[in-house]
């Protein structure tokens, strides 16, 4: 799962209230050329959504989000899940995910949680809520004594503001709704997804050329 962060870098975060919405939502992420979804355990159709995701559309790296509990963890996994995100360090949630192999990205917020989550061996984490948090210069402080600790920002991304985290060198993607929010979910504007999606991975992928370009001028005698 890690690796599909990597290559598609964008976490869709998910807020569905009526199950019936899920095939459609998850046809216009992988039509727009985006094949995760991160459906959150905040409404009651949500692991619904999460089955019926994943019963239809296989291919998609759909996973559970806001996973608060054991409980939920078990239920994210039996609908399916591919991958547990929670808020925070539940190491209860951890060590379920860890003993059943199901990747899991626990929410941090400060020093001490890091820390905490390196203890049990994860050193990609959520990084949770990034903007109220101080944005890309706390991610770059964080960068100082992390070495090679990697993030999920998320928590106020946005159409406008997302490539500015993806630039950053210790962020592997980044997690947010603008591409579908639960409004456009609801009123079933599911071209209007798909449109989003596009411009987003074409987006993305600008940022990825950018950032070789970078790279090939730093080694370049």
């Amino acid at each position: 799962m890690t690796e599909a962060l990597r290559r598609w870098r964008i976490i869709p975060v998910i807020i569905i209230e009526d199950a019936k919405n899920a095939v459609p939502l998850a046809g216009a992420l992988l039509s727009g050329g985006l094949p995760i979804a991160e459906i959150t355990l905040r409404t009651k159709g949500a692991l619904d959504a999460l089955r019926r995701i994943k019963d239809a559309q296989p291919e998609m790296f759909a996973g559970a989000g806001t996973v608060l509990n054991v409980a939920q963890a078990k239920q994210a996994k039996d609908a399916g899940a591919e991958f547990v995100i929670s808020p925070g360090f539940n190491r209860a949630v951890v060590d379920y995910c860890l003993e059943n192999d199901v990747p899991v990205y626990p929410g941090v917020a400060t020093a001490s949680e890091i820390e905490a989550v390196l203890e049990v061996g994860l050193n990609l984490m959520k990084l949770w809520p990034i903007e109220t948090l101080g944005g890309v210069p706390y991610l770059q402080l964080l960068g100082g004594p992390f070495v090679g600790v990697e993030f999920n920002p998320s928590g106020g991304v946005t159409a406008t503001n997302f490539t500015t985290y993806l630039n950053q060198k210790n962020v592997v993607a980044v997690g947010g709704n603008w591409m579908a929010p639960p409004d456009w979910i609801s009123a079933g504007q599911f071209d209007r997804i798909r449109e989003i999606v596009r411009q987003t991975v074409t987006r993305v992928a600008g940022v990825a050329q950018t950032k070789d370009s970078f790279l090939t001028a730093r080694s370049a005698p």
